[in-house]
């Protein structure tokens, strides 16, 4: 199966490769980088004709882009919340005020965004949020709540927050979908959460009183569930492709380890090492295929089943390949931090969570039954 590439493609392919091989530099810390692509149009690609200033892609560019950015060895994006979550968000929904507020910071890398949507007291269940927007009589809103595992809080600038801005409304009604500035010291408070890895990737948000202008609100008062919603499906897409490249680089560093340890002669890591390979290659097609227009309504939450328990179980082999050294911490400690791990360790630790965030493996399942296969409902007990 092939997603046709075309000599165009290839000749594009040889362009970005190019690029990035001049221009990645670890010296450079992801804001600098973010602005590196934003100046030379490559954030933004996929926002179709109003690309305000970027470059417009094709998909099957978009996909090669993707690709050889994953192969190139650059820095981690933390800018690809306000690319591939917001933007496409508020040309779907936005005003066209909203659009060119908001649109061409992202596209020149000047300003980052997180997502405030998961709560520590409703789990995978968005709907039960409790953070509130309450509205002044100027029409500012004035937001009180919590928010949790908000990646890259403590470098954004912006974050699009889910509140309930109607009083006494439950589940998925009266909801809205506010754009709120994070530079609000005394209103708005981040708190860092340690991970097993060592690192810190995720964030409380503490929002007192927190502002959001009228204007910023995306869609309109009370509609905020769509919006949301919406949003989830951009969350999936080319980007899966780039990061199967990711996944195809780890699987071979853990087959390197296996003929390094002596692993491989063992009949059944053979066997799983194979496994992991043809997983892989089918999660290509599978993306591939959706790309392609002939995916489901549940496409989705597909790919996110196949890949969370397919990064899982190579973790797990990542260690099995390792036998006892994989419990042993490295000579050198190049970080003051209570431990340090190597690539494997971090890649089995860190793939502990990849069955719970982005929507865990039972609400994926409970969707695909749901909404695809049209099965009944499970009994919900809301209080």
């Amino acid at each position: 199966m092939d997603f046709g590439f075309s000599a165009v493609d290839e000749e594009f392919r040889a362009e970005a490769r190019e690029w990035l091989g001049a221009h990645v530099d670890e010296g450079l810390d992801r804001r600098a980088w973010e602005r590196v692509l934003g100046k030379a149009g490559w954030i933004g690609v996929s926002w179709g004709e109003d690309g305000y200033g970027n470059r417009r892609l094709g998909l099957t560019q978009q996909v090669v882009w993707a690709e050889e950015y994953a192969r190139s060895g650059a820095p981690a994006r933390s800018g690809h919340i306000g690319e591939n979550l917001l933007a496409p968000t508020l040309l779907a929904h936005g005003t066209e005020e909203q659009r060119a507020r908001f649109l061409p910071p992202v596209a020149a890398g000047d300003e980052l965004w997180c997502q405030g949507y998961s709560e520590p007291g409703a789990g995978s269940d968005l709907a039960g949020l409790s953070t509130r927007a309450e509205r002044d009589s100027d029409g500012t809103y004035r937001i009180t709540g919590q928010k949790i595992w908000t990646s890259l809080a403590h470098e954004a600038d912006w974050c699009f927050v889910l509140a309930r801005t109607e009083a006494g409304s439950a589940r998925h009604h009266g909801l809205s979908f506010l754009l709120v500035p994070m530079d609000q010291p005394g209103r708005i408070e981040v708190r860092p959460i340690r991970q097993m890895t060592g690192t810190s990737e995720f964030n409380e948000v503490f929002f007192d009183g927190a502002h959001a202008r009228a204007e910023h609100v995306v869609g309109g008062e009370g509609a905020g569930w769509g919006v949301a919603m919406s949003l989830l499906g951009f969350e999936r897409g080319v980007s899966t492709l780039a990061q199967q490249i990711g996944f195809a680089g780890e699987l071979e560093r853990v087959v390197r380890a296996a003929v390094d340890s002596g692993a491989v002669a063992d009949p059944v890591v053979r066997e799983r090492l194979v496994r992991q390979w043809a997983e892989l290659r089918v999660m290509r097609w599978n993306s591939l295929r959706t790309l392609g227009g002939s995916g489901d309504a549940g496409a989705p939450s597909v790919a996110k089943l196949l890949w969370g328990g397919w990064h899982q179980r190579l973790g797990e082999l990542a260690m099995l390949v390792r036998g006892a050294a994989a419990g042993v911490g490295p000579v050198e400690w190049s970080q003051p931090v209570p431990y340090e791990l190597d690539a494997a360790q971090h890649l089995f630790m860190f793939s502990r969570a990849d069955t719970i965030y982005g929507g865990s493996d039972q609400i994926q399942r409970t969707i695909i039954a749901e909404r695809v296969l049209g099965l009944p409902r499970e009994p919900r007990n809301v209080v």
